[in-house]
This record gives structure tokens, sequence and C-alpha cells, in this order.
């Protein structure tokens, strides 16, 4: 079973922050949609968008959707990957990992394959701006400071995303999201949400 935590309440702000983007954005992002999907369909077998169970706000699970950028079999290669890491501790980062297709490469390097969780803040269940949600067995692992990650809503970009994402170890990641957490400012967010353009520029730490 997944740990029960203390959540702390969505500010107003941050959902009206969260719609008005979406709903400013994706009449502008479809016709790249368009074109990511024909390229990921065009990769090989399996559906466009991949719907993976990861944690939320206070525990709860959700079915978070990205582009698929890995072949039809990469769940049930997982496992025989974990000790290839190239990240400390819990959550599972390679930098070849050779699940991942040639489109997927690209569509991770740009973090384009990100893109469809913009459908899962217009449904409430991430923000712009949060921790990255996590696996189900890796929050099952978690030490019990780890936990106050699941007190805010998840987001799409967050403070770890921006300073190296899978360069950081799950330590450092801890602190870094345990200190957004903790922050609960409008302008902390829009500081995040720019830094969040350089980062995807620069690719630092995309894989």
């Amino acid at each position: 079973p997944t740990p029960l935590v203390a959540t702390r309440p969505v500010p107003r702000w941050k959902r009206a922050l969260d719609l008005t983007f979406v709903f400013a954005a994706l009449p502008t992002l479809l016709p790249i949609f368009l074109v990511i999907a024909l390229a990921v369909r065009l990769s090989g077998p399996g559906g466009v968008f991949f719907v993976q169970t990861r944690i939320g706000h206070g525990g709860k699970p959700f079915g978070m959707i990205k582009f698929r950028s890995m072949y039809a079999d990469a769940e049930a290669r997982r496992a025989a990957l974990l000790a290839q890491s190239d990240r400390e501790g819990i959550c599972f980062k390679s930098r070849n990992d050779p699940r991942i297709t040639p489109v997927g490469r690209i569509l991770r390097r740009c973090s384009l394959d990100e893109l469809p969780q913009l459908i899962n803040v217009w449904r409430g269940e991430m923000s712009l701006v949060g921790p990255r949600p996590a696996l189900p067995e890796e929050v099952r692992a978690y030490p019990q400071p780890a936990l106050e990650r699941l007190s805010v809503l998840p987001g799409i970009t967050g403070l770890w995303q921006v300073c190296g994402r899978a360069e950081i170890g799950f330590e450092e990641m801890v602190e870094l999201d345990l200190r957004y957490a903790q922050d609960g400012r409008l302008s902390f967010d829009l500081q995040i949400l720019w830094r969040t353009v350089s980062a995807v520029m620069s690719g630092r730490g995309a894989y």
C-alpha cells in the first residue's frame, strides 16, 4: 500500500495559474502534438501515449500521461536494468537505456515527451510546478523524510528539474523538493517556470 501523508492545501493562485497556462497553451501546441504523435506512431509498435501509474498529492495514485519514448516491452525489461542506473539512490535513470527509441531520445532531450501532462494539470492531478511524481515502488522504498514530497501537487517541472534533473542524486532531489514544498509562494513558481526554459534548452540531465 502507498504510505499516507499529510497534505498541504493547493493555493487558489496555483490552480488559477495552471488553468490559465493550459487553456492558453493547448491551441498553440496542438500542431506540435500532431507532429509528435505521427513520429511516435512511425517509431515502432505501440501506442502514441504511455500512461503510467504515479503517486500524487497525499499519496493518491493517478495515471501520468507521456508521449511514448520507449519500445513496447520497456516495462517488462525494467527490472533487468535496475543495477545499471547512472543515478544515486532510489530512482532509476540510465544515460544509455536500451529501451528508448531513436525518436524517444529526441523527445526526451527536448522534454517534449512530457507535453501530454498538461492534461494531468487540467484534471488537477498535477501542477505546472512541483516535485516529479514517483513510481509506487519508489515511494514504498522512501525514507520517512522523503514522504513530504507527496504533501504538495506533483509538477511537470520543479526545482529539481531546473537544478540538473537526473544529474542530481536522490537525497539532494528530496532536499530541493522539500524546500519547494515549504515555500508556497507564487513568485517561487514563476521563478522556476522561467528557469525551466533554459533548463530545457540546455538539456542538462535529460535522459
